[in-house]
């Protein structure tokens, strides 16, 4: 039977179903890395719902994934933050709808967001030192364009000090 699969915002109502998520994402990180993220503040989550960039992944209705977006990341991309682009952020899949290749249906959500709001490239990253990642995202379409190592005082999440990230993006347009 088809499932149906929709991307929405995520609504003020959602705020407690995202901070699960987040745990569950934290929960599995520990089983299966040295690193974790270390907790979102809930202000900056309120302010995606608010700005339209906290999406949820409906199947058959129930929110099966969340991800969040921004349309600069000048600590992670440097030089490269002025150009168009769809920063894709924090990507947690509930374990019961693992295998969805949600992944790939963000990628389609991005390209047809970036005819409503004109962009060059959809863009990701992850820790470097994941190389199940490094190979998931670059077989959904995404090119690893480098690293960066994060400074301590980048003024990102505590989870980002001090590591390497791989970048990922998608050019959308020459």
């Amino acid at each position: 039977m088809q499932k149906s699969i929709q991307v929405f915002n995520s609504l003020a109502t959602d705020i407690d179903t995202i901070f699960e998520f987040y745990d569950l994402a934290i929960e599995h990180q520990k089983k299966v890395s040295p690193k974790q993220w270390q907790g979102f503040d809930r202000e900056l989550v309120k302010q995606e719902i608010a700005e339209g960039r906290q999406y949820k992944i409906l199947v058959d209705g129930t929110v099966a994934a969340i991800f969040a977006v921004t349309y600069n990341d000048p600590q992670i991309w440097l030089g490269k933050d002025h150009e168009k682009a769809v920063y894709i952020h924090r990507i947690v899949t509930h374990p019961a709808f693992r295998g969805y290749g949600f992944v790939n249906i963000i990628v389609d959500w991005a390209k047809e967001h970036s005819q409503e709001k004109p962009l060059d490239y959809i863009r990701m990253d992850t820790w470097a030192d994941n190389e199940k990642l490094l190979s998931h995202y670059t077989n959904c379409g995404f090119e690893h364009v480098g690293k960066i190592k994060i400074a301590a005082d980048s003024g990102l999440p505590k989870h980002y000090e001090g590591i390497t990230l791989n970048l990922f993006e998608i050019r959308l347009r020459n």
